[in-house]
């Protein structure tokens, strides 16, 4: 992946660095997107992968694609865990997507909740989405363009996270993705398409690409 490093941390503030927009990535929520929503998932012994979302994320690996996690933890700022306990989480994850053949560039995620918890996490941020800072600092970090990338998830957020990014947003219909949909439509927010899961999500992004005229990431 070019020498890209990848790395498990929190979406906090880092001195900018220069922006290079070129490269594309598909930003996927965790939760009810690539895994199982369970709740406040605290340990990786409840950690289910949805059923083609390891091969999804391959096919991208294939076509050189960056592909994140961008996940609120609000957990973290409630008391429910910690930000250790995130780690072991996120290590089960690549390992499940590594037995597939498929990996994530980077997991971004935000600890934080406006008015739930103590400090330092019940602040207002700007990387709980739908706020973009997650995906900015992907953009700082790795040279996403984010106009010509993707952001995909199940709920309402993700597709406002999207749409305030300039990025193309995808809305699955697994975990709140039902609910989500109605919540979309009676609140006139728009996503660029609406995939039955990640699956399907993945293959528009496809052929999006091959219509953009991209040749590789």
């Amino acid at each position: 992946m070019g020498g890209v490093r990848k790395e498990i941390r929190s979406a906090l503030p880092e001195p900018d660095t220069e922006v290079n927009n070129g490269r594309v990535a598909v930003f996927f929520d965790r939760d009810g997107t690539l895994i199982e929503d369970v709740g406040y998932l605290a340990s990786p012994n409840g950690l289910r992968l949805i059923p083609g979302a390891a091969e999804a994320v391959a096919r991208l690996n294939q076509r050189d694609v960056l592909t994140c996690v961008v996940s609120n933890q609000s957990g973290v700022a409630r008391g429910l865990f910690t930000e250790a306990d995130l780690v072991p989480i996120h290590r089960r994850l690549d390992a499940e997507l590594a037995a597939r053949h498929a990996r994530l560039d980077r997991i971004y995620y935000c600890p934080h909740h406006p008015t739930e918890g103590s400090p330092p996490y019940n602040v207002i941020c700007d990387c709980r989405k739908p706020a973009v800072g997650m995906l900015e600092r992907a953009a700082r970090e790795l040279g996403v363009a984010l106009d010509r990338s993707f952001v995909v998830g199940d709920k309402t957020i993700d597709v406002q996270t999207g749409i305030a990014a300039g990025a193309r947003a995808i809305l699955v219909l697994t975990g709140y993705g039902a609910a989500s949909f109605d919540e979309c439509r009676a609140e006139g927010i728009t996503p660029a398409y609406v995939a039955p899961t990640v699956v399907e999500a993945v293959t528009f992004i496809l052929q999006q690409l091959e219509e953009d005229g991209e040749k590789h990431a």
